[in-house]
């Protein structure tokens, strides 16, 4: 999710999906170019799972990804998990 986007940001947008039961487990990675000081901490607190500026490193990208879906399908949705 960039958090520069027009209208809503990024980070309104990501609490946005967080509200949502069928959405919440959906990992959001804050992603920016114009990395400010505490954007970092903004996101997490926002309910992002990860966060990336620009220039990307396109390995640790990659993997990053990959780990937040592995993560989200051994979690499954809301409607699916045991509690």
């Amino acid at each position: 999710m960039d958090i520069q986007l027009p209208g809503m940001d990024g980070l309104q947008a990501t609490r946005h999906l967080k509200s949502v039961e069928e959405l919440m487990h959906i990992p959001v990675v804050a992603l920016t170019s114009y990395a400010m000081q505490g954007d970092e901490d903004k996101a997490y607190e926002a309910g992002c799972s990860g966060y990336i500026s620009k220039p990307i490193d396109t390995d640790s990208f990659v993997a990053m990804i990959s780990s937040h879906l592995e993560a989200a399908n051994r979690e499954g949705p809301v409607s699916e998990q045991k509690v």
